[in-house]
This record gives C-alpha cells, sequence and structure tokens, in this order.
C-alpha cells in the first residue's frame, strides 16, 4: 500500500471519530445527573489532554529543525492570535455554523500535516494520526450536545419530534465533514511535503492555535467544582499520546 493510501485512510477513520462521538452524545442519559456531567466534562478533558500532546510528542518536534527561533515565535504567535481571533468571531455569531468552523480549525490543519509526513516518511505520521482521531470524538461529542442543546427554544416549540430531526441532521452534517480530513491530507501529501519550511510553519501555527483552544475553551468547559474525573480525564488523554509515541518510537 503506498504512503497515499496510507494518508488517505487514516485520515478517513480519524475524520470518522466525529459522527462517532456524536453518536455517543445521541444517549442522554448515561446514568445519574451527576455521572452524566462527569462523564461529558471528563470526555472534554481528555480531548484537550489528547491536543496538548499532540502538540507536545508530534507537531513541534516534528517542525522546529528546518525554522530559526524567530520563524518557531511568529508562527505559534500568529496561531494563537489567528484561534483567537476566530474565538471572537465565533462569539458574536453564536450559531451552529460556528461550532463546525471551531471543529474544523484544528482538525484541517493537522490532516494537512498528516498528509505530507507520510509523504516524506516522517516516524510522527501513524501518531498524529491516532491523536486526531482521540480528539475528534470528543469534539464530535461536545459539538453535537451543544447544537442540539434541549433548551433551543425553537425545539422545544416544536417538541420531541423536531428534536429528533435536528439530531439526524446535525449527525448528517457531520458524516459530510468525514471527506474533508482525507481531501486535506490529499493536498498536503503531494503538495505541502514539496515545501518543508511551509509544512513546519503550518504544524507550529496549528500548535499555537491548539494551545490557545485549550486553555480558552476547552479547560475552562472541563471544569467541574468538587469533582476530580473531569481532570484525570486530562491526564489520561495526554498519557494516552504518550504511550502511543512509546509504541511507534
Amino acid at each position: 500500500m503506498t504512503s497515499l493510501w496510507t494518508t488517505v485512510i487514516l485520515a478517513t477513520l480519524a475524520g470518522a471519530a466525529i459522527p462517532i462521538g456524536a453518536v455517543l452524545a445521541k444517549f442522554e442519559h448515561i446514568g445519574p445527573s451527576w455521572l452524566e456531567s462527569e462523564f461529558r466534562h471528563a470526555v472534554i478533558a481528555f480531548g484537550g489532554g489528547a491536543l496538548l500532546s499532540a502538540v507536545a510528542l508530534v507537531l513541534v518536534p516534528e517542525s522546529v529543525d528546518l525554522l530559526s527561533g524567530w520563524w518557531v515565535a511568529l508562527a505559534m504567535i500568529v496561531g494563537g492570535l489567528g484561534f483567537g481571533l476566530l474565538d471572537v468571531v465565533l462569539a458574536k455569531a453564536q450559531g451552529s455554523v460556528s461550532q463546525l468552523i471551531a471543529m474544523l480549525a484544528d482538525f484541517i490543519p493537522e490532516a494537512l500535516a498528516l498528509g505530507a509526513m507520510f509523504a516524506v516518511g516522517g516516524q510522527g505520521g501513524m501518531l498524529l494520526a491516532l491523536l486526531i482521531a482521540v480528539q475528534n470524538f470528543p469534539e464530535g461529542f461536545n459539538a453535537y450536545r451543544e447544537m442540539t442543546a434541549a433548551d433551543d427554544p425553537a425545539t422545544i416549540h416544536r417538541g420531541r419530534k423536531a428534536q429528533d430531526m435536528k439530531g439526524k441532521k446535525v449527525l448528517l452534517i457531520f458524516c459530510c465533514l468525514v471527506p474533508l480530513g482525507p481531501a486535506a491530507a490529499v493536498v498536503g501529501h503531494v503538495w505541502l511535503a514539496q515545501y518543508d519550511e511551509v509544512l513546519d510553519f503550518i504544524m507550529l501555527f496549528a500548535s499555537g492555535g491548539i494551545l490557545y483552544l485549550v486553555f480558552q475553551d476547552i479547560a475552562p468547559q472541563a471544569k467541574l467544582e468538587k469533582h476530580w474525573l473531569p481532570p484525570m480525564g486530562a491526564v489520561l488523554g495526554f498519557l494516552f499520546g504518550v504511550l502511543g509515541q512509546l509504541a511507534v518510537g
């Protein structure tokens, strides 16, 4: 199997984690209300831990060799500022589209890097694919819950049937997002692999954006007063990345 086909398959599987997370989110009552609350916050924290491990173990180590310190700093600062600006715009939008854009903001750059990594034989390609899938799962879970929130006035007015239809529509949209991963990976494999410095800049840009995302959005959502499970989810998410690095390294 060529590296291109390997890239397409892995990127597709990583993208498929989005609707899979949404399917799990369809189960409204996992247990008592306190357990469901802890579970949701733990899932969010696990995704945050996985994102941090992607930055610490793959994106930054694979991208700092060819760029000077100034370019490394510029890429990460621009990434953080870029995601910060996106955050401001999405906060004003407060709609379903904003949730989709936020979910794709880290998925697409990482898929580009994934394709390029496999094209040049990078050691972190397999681990990055795994981490993309691991972070997409909780993002799909959380985005589905937010986009189908039961306290939506329109949904309440139209009743339970409308809620079910809305859930099916959101799940269909998430399924349509899956091909964006392999499409971006192919672009990275065919084009970006020829421009090492550009690829490194993109990975560092994504790293800066992911760090902003984790500490601005994911970490606050993961916090739950007087409960220990959510922060342990972040630890387990990062540990998952470390173990993956050891397994492939």
